[in-house]
């Protein structure tokens, strides 16, 4: 029995074998075996490839789509080239330098005509008020007078024009309607740095008293880097706190540490209104203690120094729990042997210790600043004039102004301006020191 059930053993054919014509290793279907194994390489890289689909399908609809569509419809400003087809037409053969000429006036009419027959002369009036102030109103005067039919087009396109009100013999006016004849244009990212192109095509800077984007993007630099070093200051003194407590004692603490996570931030920074203002609770105590004087109580709200403190007080859960669960690695005897190699407790923490926590350091600053640089919430609320930001900006002329291709411009200009600083930051520290425990 024992030779019978060897002997079917030897019988099995092998899983593959060794072709003496070919001199291939063959599998038992007589496939070559490199070619089995790139079939079998291939079916697995499917399936890992079905096991991300959606996660990747997720990712393009909802980031690639969106920043896509933000940066087409920047740089879009194909509405006035399809609104003036005929004008813009006329206009490849002016200079730019003196009043265009009859024909282009005639043009701009039966543009503009096409468009009171369709009811969109205001769309058109509203955009190029955004080139230049004052068409939004023009345009409307040319509507009346069109509606009333008092203009002869027997006549002088360009006098009858004109008469309806000055502005339409200031050249400045027709030069901003030839500036937005190219189909695609980089007007509102140069708005966006206080900038616009000329008349002659140069890039020049605005006036002076109108140069407001610059100092919102260096605000907003200073109220994200400030944020984040109140926050190092204070998350890392809890962190080691919590850290180095016992289990019960760490836990409960823990809660506290998350429990803004459970209020709403409408709520919280509600709640900082009250406290900040000359009449709160913090002017009172500062009162009480004899800090101020009663009729002198210093304005916390309405300014940086209310942003400072509700934006320190809201992104603080963000710097303690990278810097905690970093920590909670760290050996407590990896302190008691620096201490005992004649290390004080102060050297021992600052060449033991703290080195140890740079990963964590890198995490929690990274995290806080990315949301510092694009909060408007609170900034909107608490921070008056003083304390805006961009991001309030950009909400600005998404809801009140509706000009959206000016805040994709800003909202573009914003995450580009992250992604460089974490080239920074990689390129300083490096983004394998980041973790999160």
């Amino acid at each position: 029995k024992h030779h019978s059930s060897n002997l079917r053993l030897f019988q099995r054919p092998p899983f593959f074998f060794m072709s003496s014509e070919t001199k291939q290793i063959l599998t038992t279907d007589g496939i070559p075996l490199e070619v089995s194994l790139k079939k079998a390489e291939r079916k697995n890289k499917i399936k890992a490839f079905l096991l991300v689909a959606p996660l990747l399908l997720f990712l393009i609809i909802t980031y690639v789509f969106p920043i896509g569509e933000m940066f087409t419809r920047s740089v879009d400003d194909k509405m006035i080239t399809n609104m003036l087809p005929k004008t813009f037409k006329e206009m490849e053969t002016w200079d730019g330098k003196e009043l265009p000429s009859e024909e282009v006036f005639a043009a701009f009419y039966k543009d503009f005509k096409v468009l009171v027959e369709k009811q969109e002369q205001g769309k058109l009036g509203q955009r190029l008020n955004k080139e230049k102030n004052g068409f939004n109103s023009i345009t409307k005067k040319l509507l009346r007078q069109i509606k009333r039919n008092k203009i002869d087009e027997n006549q002088s396109i360009k006098e009858q024009i004109m008469k309806i009100h000055k502005r339409w013999r200031n050249v400045e006016y027709w030069q901003a309607i030839k500036r937005t004849a190219p189909p695609y244009t980089i007007a509102k990212y140069l708005k966006g740095m206080d900038m616009y192109i000329d008349a002659d095509g140069g890039i020049t800077q605005v006036d002076e008293d109108r140069r407001i984007h610059r100092i919102l993007w260096l605000r907003t630099l200073e109220i994200a880097l400030l944020v984040t070093i109140f926050c190092f200051l204070m998350g890392y003194p809890i962190a080691h706190l919590l850290a180095t407590l016992p289990m019960k004692y760490s836990n409960l603490l823990m809660i506290c540490v998350l429990l803004p996570f459970w209020t709403s931030l409408l709520v919280r920074t509600a709640s900082w209104m009250i406290l900040l203002q000359q009449q709160g609770l913090v002017n009172d105590f500062f009162v009480l203690i004899g800090l101020v004087a009663d009729n002198n109580r210093p304005e916390m709200m309405y300014n940086k120094v209310g942003t400072y403190v509700a934006m320190t007080q809201i992104l603080l859960p963000f710097m303690v729990l990278p810097l905690y669960s970093v920590m909670k690695t760290i050996s407590p005897s990896l302190m008691r042997a620096g201490k005992s190699l004649g290390g004080t407790p102060f050297v021992a923490f600052w060449k033991v210790y703290f080195p140890l926590t740079i990963p964590g350091i890198g995490a929690g600053c990274l995290l806080v600043f990315i949301l510092a640089i694009g909060y408007y919430i609170t900034p909107a609320l608490v921070g008056g004039a003083s304390g805006t930001l961009i991001s309030n900006q950009i909400a600005y002329h998404m809801k009140t102004t509706l000009d959206w291709s000016f805040a994709s411009a800003m909202g573009l200009m914003l995450l580009s301006g992250v992604l460089v600083i974490y080239w920074i930051y990689n390129k300083l520290v490096g983004v394998d020191n980041i973790k999160l425990g």
